[in-house]
């Protein structure tokens, strides 16, 4: 019932490749990430939820690290 959440997660990680931006593809791999931890916790998947935490909390500390780093300069 819950599938379409899955199928639009890859699309979105999907598009992020397509992305000029390093800022901008990490944004909508965080945005995917956390769409594959929503499904994941709906269907009970603990590794799904595991490694997308991972990715999302990456893609958003290197988006905050850069942006912090041109605000510095």
């Amino acid at each position: 019932m819950f599938e379409w959440i899955g199928w639009i997660a890859t699309a979105v990680f999907a598009c992020s490749y397509f992305c000029k931006q390093p800022s901008m593809l990490r944004r909508l791999q965080a945005v995917a990430a956390l769409m594959w931890i929503g499904y994941g916790l709906i269907i009970g998947a603990a590794p799904v939820v595991a490694a997308n935490s991972v990715v999302a909390v990456l893609a958003i500390y290197s988006t905050r690290r850069e942006r912090t780093a041109k605000n510095t300069n």
